[in-house]
């Protein structure tokens, strides 16, 4: 069973928690979106569908060829990802009067921790940093991509269509890309007297739509990206969430909050922001990326 953690806050008891999951998702698409399995152990192995079985017809007596789905086992492990918090307690004495210092440095901590979560989504490489996992950017390399030329250009919708229908067995769920493509895209819209759709979200936030598709900013995609001789590129990820496509991995109990307490050395208290994560994608059909988008 796959949960959002907009609906594990509605599970949790701790007003602490539901307060900095509801920070971690706010300025997120990507968190609001993104499904989660709960796993126990420190790990996931699970088999990645590469490519799907055919099937064909036959005569009488015809000698029947075999054709079964191929798969990659990959086993992904669960990251930590976090950071403490120290509020000294003088200032959490003599100031408490004037705010709650302590929701206010745990929820600053907490945006860290989904900025760098965020961060690794898109451009994460264990391969560079054996402490973080595969970002998108690399579940898509060699795999679903078009491209927007040798050497980039301005979008299309074109592209964008093209883009879309790489993914199978459905629509994506999202559309990601960096603001400066989200621009490109309006202008697109309205150089044929159009514009996207756009729609209230469950957060109270205005949301684009491409097609019915709900359209993601990140701040973590590069529009500094070289293919051929520019070095001005972005990208634009299609994503299909869910147990067969792409989801997010996390321990029991999500994102936590843990209190460490008073401080040895410093007259302090501190509070830890952690959270056991990691992503999967089960089949590669199910993303996909557009390259060599120029502005």
């Amino acid at each position: 069973m796959t949960l959002t953690l907009a609906e594990a806050a509605k599970l949790s008891n701790d007003v602490v928690v539901q307060g900095v999951i509801e920070t971690v998702i706010q300025d997120s698409p990507i968190l609001q979106a993104l499904p989660f399995i709960e796993i126990t152990g420190n790990g996931l192995t699970y088999n990645r569908e590469n490519a799907a079985a055919t099937a064909s017809f036959f005569s009488v007596g015809d000698t029947w060829v075999e054709s079964t789905s191929t798969f990659t086992q990959i086993t992904t492990s669960l990251t930590i990802v976090g950071g403490d918090a120290d509020i000294d307690n003088y200032l959490l004495t003599t100031r408490s009067n004037i705010q709650d210092l302590q929701s206010a440095v745990i929820r600053l901590k907490a945006k860290a921790v989904r900025q760098k979560f965020e961060d690794t989504f898109v451009n994460g490489d264990a391969a560079v940093d054996a402490k973080s996992f595969d970002g998108i950017d690399k579940m898509t390399a060699g795999g679903q991509i078009a491209t927007m030329g040798a050497n980039g250009a301005t979008p299309t919708m074109a592209k964008f269509d093209e883009l879309i229908d790489l993914v199978k067995g459905g629509p994506p769920d999202l559309l990601l890309m960096s603001k400066r493509t989200r621009r490109s895209l309006n202008t697109l819209a309205r150089g044929v007297n159009s514009f996207l759709q756009t729609e209230r979200d469950a957060f109270g936030q205005m949301v684009q739509f491409y097609d019915g598709i709900p359209i993601g900013v990140s701040d973590y995609i590069s529009d500094a990206k070289t293919v051929g001789t520019s070095a001005d590129c972005s990208t634009v990820y299609a994503l299909q969430f869910g147990e067969g496509a792409l989801a997010g991995l996390t321990a029991p109990g999500g994102l936590q909050v843990e209190t460490i307490g008073s401080l040895e050395t410093k007259d302090a208290t501190r509070t830890r922001v952690k959270w056991y994560v990691a992503t999967a994608l089960f089949n590669t059909l199910k993303v996909a990326k557009l390259i060599g988008v120029r502005p």
